[in-house]
């Protein structure tokens, strides 16, 4: 079983079902009070915050420290150039630099090696049988 509790306006602390006392003004705005001391120092236009049992009081002097999380720590991205596993960085630079049609030349002769290693390999497998 769940119980519905609501938070006292002045003095912050859970009010339970069956409990504290409700003040509606004339302009229909309405207060929930945890008993009649709170109700009494809210009429008396008392602020919360320098009466030492309210949960303002101990926010403002920071009495609370269990509740306040410390922000995590944001991790700064390094941003520098690295060597991969295959390549060494002046490679890469060099690969970088090169124009694309000496690339793409490049591309091509790998493309016909491999398709002349693989006809050799078909031609090789033809001839056994």
């Amino acid at each position: 079983m769940v119980l519905k509790t609501e938070v006292c306006r002045f003095s912050g602390l859970k009010i339970y079902p069956g409990h504290g006392m409700r003040l509606t003004k004339t302009d229909s705005s309405t207060f929930l009070f945890l008993n009649a001391k709170c109700k009494r120092l809210f009429n008396l236009r008392l602020r919360p915050a320098k009466l030492a049992w309210t949960t303002q009081y101990r926010k403002a002097h920071k009495k609370d420290t269990n509740i306040v999380v410390a922000r995590k720590k944001k991790r700064t991205i390094k941003t520098g150039k690295r060597s991969l596993v295959g390549a060494s960085l002046e490679v890469i630079q060099k690969k970088r630099t090169e124009k694309t049609e000496v690339r793409a030349a490049a591309r091509d002769a790998a493309l016909r090696e491999i398709k002349e290693r693989q006809r050799k390999a078909k031609d090789a497998k033809k001839g056994k049988k």
